[in-house]
């Protein structure tokens, strides 16, 4: 089994908050990760050595400064009532609505969606805001989020 129930996530309150609600048709279509596939991705994904964001090697993509292109800021719009995605996100992700992306927060934490999902929902995961990163399957293009406030827009390998 590659996914955890929802109800069972430990982190399941962010999908399940008052003032953020994600509606009973994207909440099946959220799936976190079991820790073993979550570790599997990050590994082929991300990075075979660094566990998190805090530990990338210059040998990580995500490590490599030459990865990342432009940064920006995530929390006007996240604090806002608009709920599409800052503009410098949506020109560099022009993924189709059914591309499947994966958040993931760390080697142990990544949740799998389709980007159209995302789009409706993107505040849910930035509840959780340390450095995770965004990717979708069989695509370049990657967006990592900081807490404060800033994320950064690259293509990987």
């Amino acid at each position: 089994m590659s996914y955890i129930p929802m109800e069972e996530y430990s982190r399941r309150w962010i999908f399940r908050h008052k003032d953020v609600p994600v509606s009973p048709e994207d909440l099946p279509l959220i799936k976190p990760m079991t820790e073993s596939r979550s570790t599997q991705l990050w590994k082929s994904q991300i990075s075979e050595k660094s566990l998190d964001h805090s530990f990338f090697q210059k040998d990580d993509w995500a490590g490599n400064s030459k990865s990342w292109l432009e940064q920006d800021s995530w929390q006007s719009a996240w604090d806002s009532n608009n709920k599409e995605l800052p503009e410098l996100l949506l020109q560099h992700l022009q993924w189709e609505n059914n591309t499947v992306v994966y958040f993931c927060y760390d080697s142990d934490h990544v949740i799998e969606t389709t980007w159209e999902v995302f789009l409706r929902c993107w505040k849910n995961f930035l509840f959780f805001d340390d450095g995770p990163i965004l990717i979708g399957r069989k695509r370049k293009q990657v967006a990592q989020f900081f807490d404060n406030g800033q994320f950064r827009v690259g293509l990987r390998p």
